[in-house]
């Protein structure tokens, strides 16, 4: 099996891709991988890193609309699907799997033009622009999130790394704390704001850790590498607080947890349900509001919490926050209600479809044509950062 995946630009783009990749080499190791990435991409790090080939492409602009002229367009747009189809010519392809970003548009018109099978995951409430087209050309179309309203859309979950999908919380949760610096016998909130931090919920955070210690709650606050060089011990009469720059390990800090205070990205919220870890969200304040969308359904199942980024204070944390993480009973339950919307085996469950589309095996109603009343778009790299 020949597999081209096009997902680049940020993690949430390259992550499930990845994590895609490792599913259908357990399935079979024997099958070929090539990853579609552009220079300016994380792809350039994570997919060297870990171990896929990486063909490069051009990243451009699109057009605004939503055409057959997207075929036409000169320049930057028709080097990138020359470029996308050599890369799938080298591999000789039996299938494109897409994940939007950067790359996706030039990888599914070059699969177009070579009538290979496609696949789409959209992972955001909301489909960015490169798969929106990409839904156009394909029956196969997959999705993140339960309520994605995309053509063809099925909901599977967001493939997540073995790391985090086969998580014990419990039984590895002793072993965590002390891997951090913590106690055994505090509840603990895990404090992180995606791979660069959040300001806003640093300082919120800071400012509750007279409330914090007073309450007996331990922190481990993840500020962010632009934020600190080192790990920095704030305990206070014999109540950790922890911050660190940067976690390589994320299940090791989730493990450690009874809650997480963090933003609502679309993979953010797909760890924490896979794992079993409430959480207190904090949806980032700019773009089209998808990251409420994406925290909205654990916190109507009773799985976490929701506060507007501008209402983030320290008083907000002492007196709503802290009384819900020292209820043990509640952590709990909210625990057991977080799992029941998780979905530990979207990468198997992707990549078994993955494998049977390419054999032919799926079925699925032809693609439609491209027309003209989608809503307008800027660019193809479309600026999600889905974590």
């Amino acid at each position: 099996m020949r597999v081209a995946l096009a997902g680049g630009g940020t993690a949430g783009h390259i992550e499930p891709a990845l994590s895609l990749a490792d599913a259908l080499r357990r399935i079979d190791p024997d099958t070929q991988i090539v990853c579609l990435g552009t220079e300016r991409g994380l792809e350039t790090r994570l997919v060297p890193m870990r171990g896929y080939d990486l063909g490069l492409i051009p990243a451009v602009p699109l057009p605004r609309k939503l055409t057959p002229k997207l075929l036409q367009v000169p320049g930057k747009l028709a080097s990138a699907i020359s470029a996308a189809g050599d890369r799938l010519d080298e591999l000789q392809a039996d299938v494109l799997v897409g994940f939007g970003g950067y790359v996706a548009t030039p990888g599914y018109l070059a699969a177009r033009r070579r009538r290979l099978p496609i696949v789409v995951h959209e992972a955001n409430p909301l489909p960015g622009l490169a798969n929106r087209l990409g839904a156009r050309l394909t029956p196969h179309v997959f999705t993140g999130h339960p309520h994605t309203e995309i053509r063809n859309g099925r909901y599977v979950g967001i493939p997540l790394r073995r790391q985090i999908s086969t998580l014990d919380r419990l039984a590895m949760g002793d072993k965590a704390r002390a891997h951090f610096g913590l106690r055994s016998d505090l509840p603990t909130l895990l404090i992180f704001g995606g791979s660069q931090g959040a300001q806003a919920v640093n300082e919120a955070a800071f400012q509750a850790q007279p409330a914090f210690t007073a309450a007996g709650v331990q922190v481990l606050h993840v500020v962010g590498p632009k934020n600190a060089e080192e790990p920095e011990d704030r305990t206070v009469d014999g109540v950790p607080y922890v911050a660190v720059p940067y976690v390589d390990r994320m299940d090791i800090a989730y493990a450690a947890a009874d809650m997480a205070m963090c933003r609502s990205g679309a993979m953010t919220c797909a760890e924490l349900t896979a794992v079993g870890l409430p959480g207190c969200f904090v949806p980032l304040p700019i773009g089209n509001g998808e990251q409420r969308l994406n925290a909205e359904p654990v916190v109507e199942a009773g799985g976490g919490l929701l506060i507007d980024n501008a209402d983030l204070t320290a008083q907000w944390i002492a007196e709503t926050l802290i009384p819900v993480l020292t209820d043990t009973d509640r952590v709990v339950a909210m625990s057991e209600a977080a799992a029941s919307m998780g979905r530990r085996d979207a990468d198997m469950e992707l990549a078994r479809e993955v494998m049977a589309i390419a054999r032919g095996e799926r079925q699925g109603e032809a693609p439609a044509a491209l027309d003209s009343d989608d809503e307008d778009g800027a660019y193809f790299d479309d600026g999600k950062d889905a974590r």
